[in-house]
């Protein structure tokens, strides 16, 4: 069968209209977050749309390659005299099926890309290469059921199965089944997939799937083509397993994917250029601070503060030379200065002395001209009898503390903040 006898003649193209309207349908109603939101980053703009569209792309072309591989079996394709070979006849057969899978990778990415105004870049082309390349092999997958039972049952069970099984791999533990399942979740700005990441599901889909292929070879003795398929599929599913199994809920992420933009110095300030039109003045501001606290005697203080916001949901620990800010969030909300301020006060652990900690922000707060920004944030937390008595301590013993000579102000300060891990300094 010619390749546009296939095409004419397939279900792909009857369905393509059909999987076009899931497709804008998952678009639209599951879209939450406009293309505006991602500040021009292209790996998020297009992962967010695939979130929930991998479980459809997959099921697709599992369901259309059983039909089309069940069709030729019972037009009795591989009964005729061979015109040409069976791999070219399945290969003809599967290209629309593949076309149809991909569409709807394709199709939403692009419109993402659209509506954003943003060119792609080689990162963003990560989960949908992953994608296409798993479709593949539910293609050869789907077509090697086909082969042996009956496309007007297996067909739509194996649809329904493939969706309902990588679909719902993101709500269950162990999380190594979602991430060899070919599932994805969204990225956020400055993250990109690592090349490890995406293997899993490569490593899954395409050993079972080559395995298959295998047993289709002109190998006359049977045991030879069985055992070296089972080591196929047994090794790509193990080497999946192996890879991932002690992966957390994240699989491994690059971060930092972005061009940055660097001015300034004492400190030189480093933001993403997507969001670094005012780089200058939050370069300014944080500078103003950090001079007020050179002028009480605190040291040290940073000489590069760089932007967290271009390192994802994870971002780096601060140092006593670069400090790690979201100065994106906060230039946008006019919180520079209170934050640059509280970040001296840098405490070494996770559990921190309510009033000690209060006391240390307060005072940093002050210092930078920022009352009214701690105050904000004050009454943002849960108001209960025994926060408003330390609120007022902290108020009384601020004040005492100003009224010291700076030399002394800065010994309390750093006093305070080792105190409020329980450590003496």
């Amino acid at each position: 069968m010619k390749f546009t006898t296939a095409l004419r003649s397939g279900s792909a193209l009857r369905a393509a209209p059909v999987a076009l309207l899931l497709i804008l349908f998952y678009y639209f109603i599951d879209e939450t977050r406009p293309p505006s939101s991602f500040d021009e980053f292209s790996p998020a703009i297009v992962a967010y749309p695939l979130m929930t569209l991998y479980p459809l792309a997959y099921a697709i072309t599992a369901g259309l390659a059983i039909w089309e591989s069940g069709r030729l079996r019972q037009a009795g394709v591989w009964d005729l005299a061979p015109g040409r070979s069976r791999y070219r006849v399945a290969l003809n057969a599967l290209i629309p099926v593949i076309g149809a899978g991909w569409l709807v990778i394709v199709t939403p990415s692009i419109l993402s890309l659209l509506r954003a105004g943003v060119i792609p870049s080689l990162d963003s082309m990560r989960l949908p290469v992953m994608a296409l390349l798993v479709c593949l092999a539910y293609a050869v997958i789907g077509f090697a059921i086909g082969l042996k039972m009956k496309p007007v049952i297996a067909a739509p069970i194996a649809a329904v199965a493939v969706w309902i099984v990588i679909a719902f791999t993101r709500s269950v533990q162990p999380y190594w089944i979602r991430h060899v399942s070919g599932l994805f979740s969204d990225l956020v700005f400055g993250e990109v997939p690592s090349l490890l990441a995406l293997t899993p599901p490569l490593l899954l889909a395409g050993g079972i799937s080559l395995g298959l292929v295998v047993l289709w070879l002109p190998i006359t003795r049977t045991f030879i083509r069985g055992a070296v398929a089972l080591l196929t599929v047994v090794g790509g599913a193990g080497g999946a397993y192996a890879i991932s199994h002690e992966w957390p809920h994240d699989p491994p992420l690059l971060v930092g994917r972005v061009e940055m933009r660097c001015v300034g110095e004492a400190p030189r300030v480093c933001m993403p250029e997507a969001t670094a039109s005012g780089a200058v003045s939050v370069q300014r501001d944080a500078s103003a601070v950090l001079a007020s606290f050179r002028s009480r005697g605190v040291a040290p203080l940073p000489s590069v503060i760089t932007d967290s916001y271009a390192e994802g949901r994870f971002p780096l620990p601060s140092t006593k030379q670069t400090w790690h800010l979201n100065l994106t969030a906060t230039s946008r909300s006019g919180g520079v200065r209170f934050q640059v301020a509280t970040a001296t006060a840098r405490f070494p652990c996770a559990n921190v002395d309510l009033l000690r900690g209060h006391a240390a922000w307060y005072w940093a707060a002050s210092v930078a001209g920022e009352r009214k920004a701690y105050e904000a944030r004050i009454r943002q937390e849960e108001e209960t009898v025994e926060t408003r008595r330390i609120e007022r301590q902290v108020r009384v013993i601020v004040g005492d503390v100003l009224k010291k000579p700076n030399r002394q102000q800065a010994e309390w300060f750093s006093e305070t903040i080792g105190a409020a891990c329980g450590k003496e300094t």
